[in-house]
């Protein structure tokens, strides 16, 4: 064959007339030298279109160099050099034919967009996808975001494996079908972020990766880079696993904007990324357990489906894929066509599911975080847990650094808590609880299972102690959540080491006096350890930093507590103990966090020994009287210091705890509002049964700088005539219930107003009104509004008569309360209106009026107005308003020759009586959407 060809030239040659024949033999060289000339100019005209291309920046927008005709002339070359044919003549013509069309195309093309620059690939490349199943929902949503001009980043989060990649790859390729972008690219991002290698494959992506192969700065490829970028027209810029933040300027990728028309979506793990790179955030999350089904079941042959055999186990591997969709299709692939049950196993798919989620773990660079997340395999699969109890552990385990105070400690906890669920660690179920998902969980459990350090056995329900040959003497802690009953004598000694004991929830009924060698303990907790009624000795245990004992039956304080002198977290709510030993307290100094058993009248605190607690934090405890909490408070704020967190009741009274800043006084005799000192910081304040009790404030009561009072509960005191008396607001340093979201006032027959003043049109004795007019600019907080029982009440809201006199009888005044949810009335046999007749309100938060019994002289609902505009009042109501009563009372209501009002709230009522079905109905929705 290797001769055919020489042979047809050959052929050919002989075909020429002779004449032209004996040219090509006689000046074969000089039709060389004229094949290289041309050859020579074809080559420098082909270096200028590169450096024009380069010039311009065309290469992104598709131009490429067309180069084929150089490359037919080497051939053409080679071959002459080479000697290839045996004929001088024939070698001739070949390179005259050549040289003559290597003319004729220069001729043709003399600029670079003639000719000899051509389109390269539109657009982009589709990639190779697999299909999506139970993913459209947060598809739609980018995509919904790439379509809107104000959105110009998007970041796409979520654990690895659970689809961000293969969704994106998705909306890639509908990109280049719909064609609204002149380029969609994508880069995939490496772990170890190297931005010269981003910006080559940017590059390479645009096809003109050459343009930045011969330049080394960063600096000058992110110039020439943008520069491509921006010529390359409206694109899309897919960034995928991103694992840190990229810098856009120091890669040399335009800022997105309205104005460009450009996108930039990257895909990571942590959410801090996405936010920090200013995103729009769009979280991807594992499927349910259905859609994970329906996903496995496709993949893994119709053979399985139809075995009733496997069909249970394999529910189970589903599970363990934890909703992953990359891990559903690698294990339904690797089982397909195995009708065995005996090879069902579920092994192979934990070690998929470790071994992509263990990249988020390895990205967390401090080692104390890392420690921080693999305490979290010490709870039960699928609990939830609590962020204040996590971020203890924390604290004992020595993960977060002693910082001084408890609540430095407490916030640098949050910042970590945060960490971990950025980076798919943690889930945040609601605003107080984390979960960590099952994937995750066993994750961690791989980890620590390496680690002689850790030992879990958490949740197992284990009545008796692991035999001793399984503890390490390094082991760290016995978990909770265990009806372990008894410890041995001897257990103590195996683990010398130990430093944090937590026998929680656990049955057990004492523990052994070996517990002294634990020399180095400084955590021990037995809350909730129902059956504990003693303990032995604890004064050789003098490392301990806190002791937990709440909800415990000991009946006795310990002895040699007093020895405890490192003690900073002291948890004794315990009803049982019978009284705190004299001169105990005064000796814990370094106590930050002290909670007693509020309903035990034996444990109520002195303010003398409480004096020395110049660290306290966080309290929970009762005062016998209002005296012996005022000299605490003194004390506290001589010592320039205020307790961050707190539940402090005076009296006999019992109630629930609220927010974090609660005083509750309740039942406390012949108390006629003696002055009460606080905490500036107050949250929440009930007053119960102190019959005794005329008005809580008055001009001299440092209660009157409460700015922060949240919550506000006034119940059973017969005598209160107001909440607070003053002669002029001008007294008060700070204007009182400007944060108030919610007052409650029950059972309060002499109660006429909540603030009464001496100045003013009205006097006092005959106000009647709760929130008179030049209150309810203090209140654009308040929330609810609950008044129950209250026998000389009038009115609730009171409009400014000057006003009205100086407008005329047809006048309206506006009374602005913005965030009022629901108004609450009952057993007000006084009460004629809501508002004045000349008032309107203000308040399209509003949610629920409810008219329960004895409101009968009620006989009008004041009009409203919205927030913004200049509706008419008597056509509007607030867009989420219900209104509750009983039939009778809505039939007598009079409407004041404004039907269209009546017209406008008919279809807002509902008889009081239908409350409590109506709530089941909720209860069982809730339910059901639980389930789902």
């Amino acid at each position: 064959m290797e001769y055919v060809e020489p042979v047809v030239v050959i052929a050919n040659c002989l075909g020429t007339p002779v004449c032209k024949y004996l040219q090509y033999y006689r000046k074969l060289n000089d039709y060389v030298r004229n094949f290289k000339r041309i050859r020579d100019e074809l080559n420098c005209k082909m270096e200028d279109i590169e450096l024009q291309l380069k010039a311009e920046l065309l290469r992104p927008l598709g131009k490429i160099p067309k180069k084929e005709m150089i490359r037919e002339a080497q051939v053409v070359e080679n071959k002459v050099s080479n000697g290839r044919y045996l004929c001088r003549a024939c070698n001739g013509k070949l390179v005259d034919e050549k040289t003559r069309e290597m003319k004729e195309f220069l001729d043709k093309a003399p600029n670079a967009s003639e000719g000899l620059a051509i389109d390269g690939p539109s657009g982009g490349l589709p990639l190779p996808t697999s299909e999506l199943v139970g993913e459209e929902a947060v598809r739609n949503e980018i995509w919904a975001c790439l379509m809107q001009e104000e959105v110009s980043k998007i970041g796409v989060w979520g654990m690895g494996g659970v689809g961000k990649t293969t969704i994106m790859k998705h909306i890639h390729n509908d990109l280049l079908k719909e064609q609204r972008f002149e380029r969609v690219i994508w880069v995939t991002i490496s772990k170890e972020f190297n931005v010269m290698k981003v910006q080559d494959n940017i590059a390479s992506a645009l096809e003109s990766k050459e343009y930045l192969d011969k330049e080394e700065d960063k600096l000058r490829r992110a110039a020439i880079l943008s520069e491509m970028l921006k010529n390359a027209g409206k694109h899309v810029l897919i960034l995928d696993d991103a694992w840190d933040k990229v810098s856009l300027e120091e890669v040399g990728i335009p800022e997105p904007s309205g104005s460009n028309g450009c996108k930039l979506v990257l895909t990571a793990r942590s959410e801090h990324v996405c936010k920090y790179m200013g995103c729009k955030v769009i979280k991807v999350k594992p499927l349910s357990e259905e859609k994970a089904l329906i996903l496995f079941l496709n993949k893994v042959g119709p053979n399985i489906v139809q075995s009733p055999t496997i069909m249970p186990t394999l529910k189970l591997v589903v599970k363990e894929c934890s909703g992953l969709p990359l891990t559903i299709v690698v294990v339904a692939g690797t089982m397909k066509g195995e009708d065995n049950p005996r090879i069902w196993k579920v092994e192979g798919v934990e070690a998929e599911v470790i071994e992509r989620l263990k990249f988020s773990f390895d990205h967390l660079k401090d080692e104390k975080v890392k420690y921080c997340f693999l305490h979290c395999a010490l709870y039960p699969e699928d609990f939830g847990i609590e962020k204040d109890e996590l971020i203890e552990c924390w604290i004992e385990e020595g993960f977060i650094d002693d910082m001084g105070t408890r609540q430095e400690m407490k916030d640098k906890g949050h910042v970590i808590l945060k960490k971990l669920e950025d980076n798919c660690l943690l889930e945040n179920v609601w605003s107080e609880e984390m979960i960590m998902h099952d994937a995750v969980r066993d994750m961690a459990l791989s980890i620590t299972r390496m680690n002689p350090r850790y030992m879990i056995q958490a949740g197992l329900q284990l009545e008796e102690l692991p035999e001793k040959e399984q503890w390490s003497p390094d082991i760290e802690k016995l978990l909770k959540e265990n009806p372990i009953k008894k410890i041995s004598i001897s257990f103590f000694t195996n683990m010398p080491c130990l430093s944090v004991l937590n026998l929680s929830s656990t049955k057990i009924k004492s523990l052994p006096n070996s517990i002294s060698v634990l020399k180095n303990l400084t955590t021990l907790l037995l809350c909730y350890c129902e059956e504990l009624r003693d303990l032995p000795c604890l004064s050789m245990l003098q490392e301990l930093k806190k002791l937990d004992l709440s909800w415990t039956n000991i009946e006795e304080v310990p002895e040699g507590m007093d020895m405890l002198i490192k003690l900073r977290y002291l948890g004794l709510q315990v009803f049982t103990p019978k009284e705190i030993p004299a001169g105990l307290l005064p000796k814990l100094v370094h106590l930050q966090h002290l909670s007693f058993d509020v309903d035990n009248e034996k444990t109520s605190l002195k303010a003398e020994e409480m004096e020395p607690l110049k660290k306290l934090e966080c309290l929970t405890g009762r005062f016998e009287d209002i005296g012996e909490l005022n000299k605490f408070i003194s004390s506290m704020q001589q010592s320039k210091k205020n307790l961050i967190e707190y539940y402090l009741l005076v009296g006999p009274y019992i109630m629930g705890r609220g927010r974090e800043k609660t005083v509750t006084i309740g039942e406390v005799e012949n108390w006629e509002g003696e002055l009460i000192m606080h905490p500036i910081e107050i949250q929440l304040l009930n007053i119960v049964n102190c019959d005794y009790l005329r008005s809580l404030v008055d001009d001299n009561s440092s209660f009157k700088n409460a700015i922060d009072l949240k919550v506000c509960g006034i119940w059973g005191c017969e005598g209160i005539e107001c909440v607070v008396s003053v002669s002029s607001f001008a007294s008060f340093s700070a204007q009182p219930f400007q944060s108030l979201e919610v007052l409650c006032l029950r059972d309060l027959p002499k109660l006429s107003a909540l603030i009464m003043k001496d100045e003013g049109i009205v006097s006092c004795s005959s106000m009647k009104t709760l929130l008179p007019h030049w209150l309810l600019p203090n209140l654009q907080n308040l929330e609810e509004i609950l008044v129950d029982h209250c026998d000389e009440i009038v009115e609730i809201l009171g409009a400014e008569t000057s006003k009205v006199e100086e407008k005329g009888s047809d006048a309206l005044i506006k009374l602005h309360l913005p965030k009022l949810r629901e108004l609450s009335l009952r057993r007000l046999p006084n009460l004629k209106s809501i508002c004045s007749k000349s008032g309107v309100m203000v308040c399209d938060s509003l949610q629920l009026i409810q008219v329960a019994r004895d409101c009968y002289k009620l006989k009008r609902i004041p009009p409203f107005v919205p927030l913004v505009g200049n509706g008419q009042p008597f056509a509007y109501a607030p867009p989420s308003l219900t209104i509750r009563s009983r039939t009778k009372w809505w039939e007598s209501l009079e409407w004041d020759g404004h039907p269209n009002f009546k017209n406008v709230l008919q279809p807002l009522w509902k008889d009081e009586r239908s409350k409590g079905e109506d709530s089941a109905k909720e209860r069982r929705k809730g339910r059901m959407e639980g389930r789902g």
